[in-house]
C-alpha cells in the first residue's frame, strides 16, 4: 500500500480536545464509511511515528478529527503544532470489515464512546450524502457537553429516520432527562433497535467501553455476527510492536523486545482471538 502525502487545507475545532483536519490527498482512490488511515510523521533526525485515524468524512472527501491525548507522539502535533499547509504522509484507506454499505437495506445501530464517534461519524455522512431511507440510530456516550465532538452537525443531521441519544457519563447539560452515568441495559433498550430487527450493529471507543457494550447488546438477544467492533492496528516502534486502539491510542498490547529476550505484554486486553486458515 501506498504513502501518500497529504496536505492540511482547513482546521476545524470540535470540542475541547480535538479538531478535525481537512486534508489535500493527490491520487486519493476514495473509501468506504468507517475505513481508517495510517498517520506517519517524519522528525528532522529521521525518527519516524506511525498512528491509526479513523476516516471521519464521506468517500469524496478525506477528513481526519483527532483527539489530543497527553504524552501521545501524533496527536499533540496533530491538534497543538499542525497549520494550513503543513504537510504529513497518510496510507489507506485501511479496513473493510468495519464499513457501512449503503446498500445495505438493514436497519444500523451506531454506539459511541468518545471519540469513537468518528468512524460512525462518517458513515452518518456517508448516509445523507447518498440520501439514503436506510433507518440509521446512534447512542453517543461521552464525559460531558464539553468533550461532545460534532454535536451541533449531530443535531441538525437527525431526524428523517436517523435518531439521535446522547449518554452523559460526568455531566449533563442543564434539564436533561438522563442523570450522568455509564451506559447501560437500558440505555440501548430505549435508544436502540430491538434484536428481532436484526440490525447491524458498529460499536467504537475504549476497550472497556466496548466490551460493555458488546456483552450487554448479547444479552438482549442480538447476534453477535451482527456485532461489529472496532479493530485494533498494531504499529512498529522500537523497542517492540505496539497494538493501539484506532479511536483512543489506549495500548492494547506491546511486544517488548530487550537484550537476549523478548515477552508480549498483554494488560490492555482480555483475550486474543486468532483466525486460522481454511
Amino acid at each position: 500500500m501506498t504513502w501518500r502525502v497529504a496536505t492540511i487545507s482547513a482546521i476545524r475545532e470540535e470540542s475541547v480536545s480535538a479538531q478535525t483536519l481537512v486534508l489535500d490527498v493527490p491520487g486519493w482512490p476514495g473509501h468506504l464509511a468507517g475505513q481508517h488511515v495510517d498517520v506517519r510523521l517524519t522528525a528532522e533526525d529521521g525518527y519516524q511515528a506511525q498512528r491509526s485515524y479513523s476516516l471521519a468524512s464521506a468517500s469524496s472527501a478525506v477528513e481526519l478529527t483527532v483527539q489530543r491525548v497527553p504524552r501521545g507522539e501524533l496527536s499533540p502535533w496533530l491538534c497543538d503544532i499542525a497549520m494550513p499547509g503543513d504537510q504529513f504522509e497518510i496510507r489507506g484507506p485501511v479496513g473493510g470489515y468495519f464499513v457501512w454499505d449503503p446498500a445495505n437495506p438493514e436497519p444500523v445501530l451506531l454506539v459511541a464512546g468518545g471519540s469513537g464517534v468518528v468512524p460512525l461519524m462518517a458513515m452518518v455522512r456517508a448516509r445523507a450524502a447518498t440520501e439514503s431511507n436506510v433507518p440509521f440510530r446512534l447512542i453517543y456516550s461521552v464525559r460531558d457537553p464539553d468533550t461532545l465532538i460534532y454535536g451541533e452537525e449531530l443535531t441538525r443531521l437527525a431526524g428523517n429516520g436517523f435518531d439521535l441519544a446522547f449518554v452523559y457519563t460526568r455531566e449533563a447539560p442543564a434539564g436533561f432527562p438522563r442523570v450522568p452515568g455509564r451506559l447501560g441495559a437500558d440505555d440501548l433498550a430505549s435508544a436502540g433497535w430491538p434484536a428481532s430487527l436484526g440490525p447491524s450493529i458498529f460499536v467504537c471507543g475504549p476497550t472497556g467501553f466496548v466490551e460493555a457494550t458488546a456483552d450487554l447488546l448479547v444479552a438482549a438477544g442480538h447476534d453477535a455476527a451482527r456485532i461489529m467492533l472496532a479493530q485494533a492496528r498494531v504499529y512498529n516502534r522500537a523497542p517492540g510492536l505496539v497494538a493501539r486502539c484506532p479511536a483512543c491510542e489506549a495500548v492494547l498490547m506491546r511486544l517488548v523486545r530487550a537484550p537476549g529476550r523478548a515477552w508480549l505484554d498483554l494488560r490492555g486486553m482480555d483475550f486474543l482471538e486468532f483466525t486460522l486458515p481454511d
